[in-house]
Order: C-alpha cells, then structure tokens, then sequence
C-alpha cells in the first residue's frame, strides 16, 4: 500500500520550473495515491518532469 510519496529533488533554476515542479508533485502524489499504483497519467505540458517523477517512484516500488 502507498500512504505517501515524497520527492527528494525537483528542477528548480527558475520561476517558470519551480511552478511546474510543484504542480507535478502535488498532481502526481494525489494520483499516486488514489491510484496505488505508479501508472497514472502525465502533467499536461509537463512529459520530462511527469515522466522522470513517475519512473523513480516505480523505480522505488520495486525495490521494496
């Protein structure tokens, strides 16, 4: 069962990255959570960070 996801590091060089950072997290982490599971859709206008957040959370849940 996943009861959080915290992410350890997100682009943050500008104004612009940090906003869509935080979008990604917040987005992903209520996806994650409803979905139990790594396979939920991308932030729209967001794929690199979208895909690169959703890889290293499946990444983590196969190591457990």
């Amino acid at each position: 069962r996943i009861t959080d996801v915290q992410t350890l590091a997100m682009p943050d060089g500008d104004a612009y990255s940090t906003r869509l950072s935080e979008q990604v997290r917040t987005t992903l982490r209520e996806e994650v959570l409803q979905a139990q599971s790594a396979d939920v859709d991308m932030v729209s206008g967001a794929t690199y960070s979208s895909t690169a957040y959703l890889q290293s959370l499946q990444s983590a849940l196969d190591r457990q």
